[in-house]
């Protein structure tokens, strides 16, 4: 792990579900996961903030285009909207989703409209 700037924080993600284990464990809240494709640099930053109190921490982890992530949606149950939403409109593949709702979160005639398709 490294720290960005403060309260931010890279990992790698053979460490994420030991953050998310260490958070649930201190009783920290899941605010958000983000996810964005910054075209230039060709792969997936998606960031997971969490609260306790006053205190704010946000987790950036890189992943790859096709590369797979792991679900946090058994450890946090509200993680199953953001991780549908992520794989829906961005395209990013999250592994074992308690609840994967196959791309019917949302009613788009889009497949992942986020990501921009070659030639566009």
């Amino acid at each position: 792990m490294q720290e960005i700037k403060k309260d931010m924080y890279l990992i790698d993600k053979a460490e994420l579900l030991q953050v998310i284990m260490e958070k649930k464990n201190a009783l920290w809240r899941l605010c958000q996961i983000c996810c964005s494709f910054p075209k230039a640099e060709n792969h997936y930053e998606v960031t997971y903030s969490f609260a306790n109190g006053y205190e704010f921490a946000n987790y950036r982890l890189i992943v790859e285009k096709d590369e797979d992530v792991p679900s946090i949606s058994r450890v946090y149950k509200s993680a199953i909207y953001y991780e549908n939403e992520m794989h829906e409109l961005w395209g990013l593949n999250v592994e074992n989703i308690k609840v994967d709702l196959h791309d019917k979160l949302y009613r788009i005639d889009v497949e992942t409209p986020f990501i921009e398709k070659e030639g566009e």
